[in-house]
C-alpha cells in the first residue's frame, strides 16, 4: 500500500462511525448479523446502480463528475470499497490508521464467515495487502491480541486464498499466548488445525526459513524436520 492522498484523519474516523453497523457482520447474535448482511447487500446494490448511471449513454462532463463522485461514495459505504480510499498511512504504518478497525473487521469477517465474505466482499489483493501491512506495523497490546485471534482463526480452517500470509503475522506477534493457542490447535480433533498449526509452529522455531509453497510442500512430505 502507498501513502494516501484521500481521506484525512477526521474523515477516516467519520467513515468508521458511518460504518458502525458493519461490526454486526461478526456479531454472535444471528438477528444482528442478518440485519447487517442485509444492509451490506443493499449497499452493494447501490454501487451497481451508481455504476450503471455512470455508464448510461453520453452526458455533459459536469454530470460525469457528479456521477463519479456518487459512485465513489457508494463504494465507500461497504466492503471492500471502504478500504480502498483514504489509505492514510505509509507502508507498514497501519497502526495509527483511522480505518484500522474496519481493516480488522474485514479480515475477521472473512475468517469467521468465509462464504458470506466471498459472496459480498471478495477482494484477495486487499486481504493480502492488509495482512502484510498489519504484520509490518507496530503492535500495541490491543492490536497484538486481535492479530493473535486472526492467526488462530486462520489455522482452524481449510486453507483459503492468501491465508499463507498469516505466517507473517504469526512471526510478528510470536509469544506465549499465540504458541499456547497453536499447541492446542495442533492437539485438537480438527485435521486442518493440526496440520496448519504444526506448520506455523515449525516456522516460528525457524525464522530463517522462508514461507514459500515449496517449503510448505516439502514440510508436508515429511522431509523437513
Amino acid at each position: 500500500m502507498t501513502e494516501a492522498a484521500g481521506l484525512g484523519t477526521d474523515e477516516g474516523h467519520e467513515r468508521v462511525e458511518h460504518l458502525a453497523w458493519a461490526f454486526d457482520l461478526v456479531s454472535p447474535d444471528p438477528a444482528e448479523r442478518a440485519a447487517a448482511l442485509d444492509r451490506h447487500a443493499r449497499a452493494r446494490r447501490e454501487i451497481e446502480a451508481a455504476y450503471e448511471r455512470l455508464h448510461e449513454g453520453r452526458f455533459p462532463r459536469l454530470w460525469f463528475r457528479a456521477r463519479m463522485r456518487a459512485y465513489s461514495n457508494a463504494c465507500g459505504r461497504c466492503f471492500p470499497g471502504a478500504l480502498w480510499s483514504g489509505r492514510g498511512y505509509a507502508h507498514g504504518k497501519v497502526s495509527t490508521w483511522p480505518q484500522l478497525p474496519l481493516a480488522l473487521l474485514f479480515l475477521e469477517w472473512e475468517a469467521r464467515y468465509p462464504q458470506e465474505w466471498t459472496e459480498q466482499a471478495k477482494a484477495w489483493g486487499t486481504k493480502q495487502a492488509l495482512i502484510r501491512d498489519l504484520a509490518a506495523t507496530d503492535h500495541d497490546q490491543g492490536l497484538r491480541a486481535k492479530l493473535v485471534d486472526l492467526v488462530d482463526l486462520a489455522v482452524q480452517r481449510t486453507y483459503r486464498c492468501k491465508d499463507r500470509e498469516y505466517v507473517r503475522v504469526a512471526r510478528a506477534v510470536d509469544g506465549d499466548e499465540l504458541r499456547d493457542r497453536l499447541h492446542r490447535a495442533r492437539c485438537s480433533g480438527n485435521p486442518a488445525a493440526r496440520l496448519h498449526a504444526g506448520y506455523v509452529l515449525w516456522l516460528l522455531d525457524r525464522p530463517e526459513i522462508p514461507n514459500t509453497r515449496h517449503v510448505w510442500r516439502t514440510w508436508r512430505s515429511g522431509t523437513l524436520t
